[in-house]
């Protein structure tokens, strides 16, 4: 890094601090020039691809992941900060599988078994639209099945 004022590049950070979860602040002092400057540090969204149904692939959106969640999880009383958290556990178990390609399909099974979790009702909706409930019956057959656990 270099100094913004004098362009030398021995900078000495004198204080860190977490402004939320997703950034650091850093108060930086050019140890030639003297000149306080602050910096912010942002972890680097996730990069992978997604194989959808179809066969196409395309970049790995989380805002798309929320937004599906979100839809089924309205009115249920859940906080955005759950949500985002419950996305944050999905996005940690996709790193971990250490795949640079994943399936739609991955994910929204790793949503399901979350939302089971966290609400019954959201994960009845969101399983309605991911699992393409056609009748009654198949939308029947699911709740029944989450009253035997």
């Amino acid at each position: 890094m270099l100094c913004p004022k004098c362009h030398k590049d021995n900078i000495a950070v004198i204080d860190s601090r977490d402004t939320d979860d997703e950034s650091i602040r850093r108060r930086r002092q050019c140890v030639k020039c003297r000149y306080r400057f602050t910096t912010y540090e942002r972890i680097e969204p996730i990069k992978f691809m997604v194989t959808k149904k179809d066969g196409s692939s395309e970049p790995y959106d989380r805002s798309k992941v929320i937004r599906g969640i979100s839809l089924a999880t309205e009115k249920r009383g859940i906080s955005p900060r759950t949500i985002e958290r419950l996305v944050d556990s999905i996005e940690q178990q996709l790193i971990q599988a250490g795949e640079s390609t994943i399936t739609s399909r991955n994910i929204g099974d790793l949503v399901i078994k979350h939302l089971k979790k966290l609400d019954e009702v959201s994960y009845i909706r969101f399983a309605s639209v991911y699992k393409v409930f056609r009748t009654p019956k198949a939308f029947a057959n699911e709740l029944k099945k989450l009253n035997k656990k």
